[in-house]
């Protein structure tokens, strides 16, 4: 993995503002990210379920250098039964598991974190609707709990029915924002019209 520094800007949660230099310092400040790739840039794909769930926390479980492998296993139990993972055991490969579970399975180690900040890039890309409404309850489960989730996503529907304020970029650039608390309906039309730069004027 090739690790690049930030070209500019600054970051703050809850009024503190964030020194970010490496992923274990996002990892500690509660900062997850699922990115759009699962397979080359999120899983392990090698490496058994288990593993995959518990990797982001076996520091934090290990004494002494030795990894509590309890822990270890009623964290991995609990996970694959709280966001149904479909797995026939939990030595199975990543790789063996079909695509939505590969994307719980890789939600389910970021939450083992207890993220107060998840970043999810295309959450949904390349699953079927039975894990897309696993994957959505998950969110709604989240929010509801006081994470905030930031979503980056292409599917316009997706955007619409899960997000309570909206960014629209282009070209590298802030266009638009939508947030029906603030009388800016976030709908497909809107959403469209700043991403496409479109001169006509909407009503709001």
């Amino acid at each position: 993995m090739v690790q690049t520094s930030k070209a500019s800007g600054e970051v703050f949660l809850n009024g503190k503002k964030l020194e970010i230099n490496t992923p274990s310092d996002a990892i500690s400040a509660g900062i997850g990210y699922v990115p759009e790739d699962r397979k080359d840039q999120g899983l392990f794909l090698e490496m058994s379920a288990r593993k995959n769930i518990a990797i982001n926390t076996l520091k934090q479980d290990a004494k002494a250098g030795i990894v509590n492998w309890g822990s270890v296993n009623r964290l991995s139990t609990d996970a694959v039964e709280n966001f149904n993972i479909r797995l026939a055991n939990l030595e199975i490969r990543a790789l063996d598991l079909s695509g939505g579970n590969q994307q719980k399975l890789l939600l389910a180690r970021w939450l083992a974190i207890k993220p107060r900040v998840l970043m999810l890039d295309e959450p949904t890309r390349g699953v079927d609707i039975g894990a897309k409404s696993e994957i959505y309850r998950i969110m709604s489960e989240l929010a509801a709990q006081g994470v905030a989730i930031l979503m980056v996503s292409s599917e316009l529907a997706e955007i619409v029915g899960m997000s309570d304020r909206v960014l629209v970029m282009r070209e590298g650039q802030l266009v638009g924002e939508l947030d029906g608390s603030l009388g800016k309906e976030i709908t497909q039309e809107k959403i469209m019209h700043y991403a496409t730069g479109a001169s006509e004027v909407l009503a709001s």
